[in-house]
């Protein structure tokens, strides 16, 4: 099912979320609904609290981008290892529809999370799978991408949002 995705000033957007303890059918269920929410979107990643659910999941499918490898994952309960290098890249959100900011992230990225099997993995994430899987973290931490930036950069972007807002009401 597609859920509605929550768009910035939502408090819930700036609410670190909480570990999953149990993944059962609801959890399945909340997975299943955030990948057909974010292609419907046409998004590369979804954090669970952009649909209103405070919960440490997010998706990742970088196919629709030609950047990099197709790479599908489910990340419960991410944690990032080790980090490496620096890349700076211009990003979207599908919590803040039309803006982009270029935002400085690591190159490269070693995380775990827990699969929907519940089996811990480790992946290695470098470039633009490595910047979506950050992107994403942030949502989990309650940070946005807008958060990444700084003085004028970030009010010229508030500034942008707030007029594209005005223009789609």
């Amino acid at each position: 099912m597609v859920r509605q995705i929550l768009r910035f000033p939502h408090p819930l957007l700036k609410t670190p979320t909480k570990r999953v303890d149990v993944i059962d059918r609801e959890i399945r269920e909340l997975v299943k609904d955030m990948f057909e929410t974010m292609y419907h979107a046409e998004g590369v990643g979804l954090a669970a609290n952009q649909i209103g659910e405070s919960l440490r999941i997010m998706v990742i499918d970088t196919s629709p981008k030609k950047e990099a490898p197709p790479l599908k994952l489910v990340l419960i309960n991410p944690e990032v290892i080790q980090t490496e290098g620096s890349i700076r890249y211009r990003e979207g959100c599908l919590s803040f529809p039309g803006l982009t900011v270029e935002v400085e992230r690591f190159s490269k990225v070693v995380v775990k999370a827990l699969d929907l099997e519940g089996e811990e993995k480790e992946y290695e994430l470098e470039g633009f799978p490595a910047i979506v899987f950050q992107h994403e973290m942030d949502h989990l931490d309650g940070i946005t991408f807008i958060d990444r930036v700084n003085g004028l950069k970030k009010r010229l972007a508030l500034d942008k949002y707030a007029k594209l807002q005005k223009q789609k009401a």
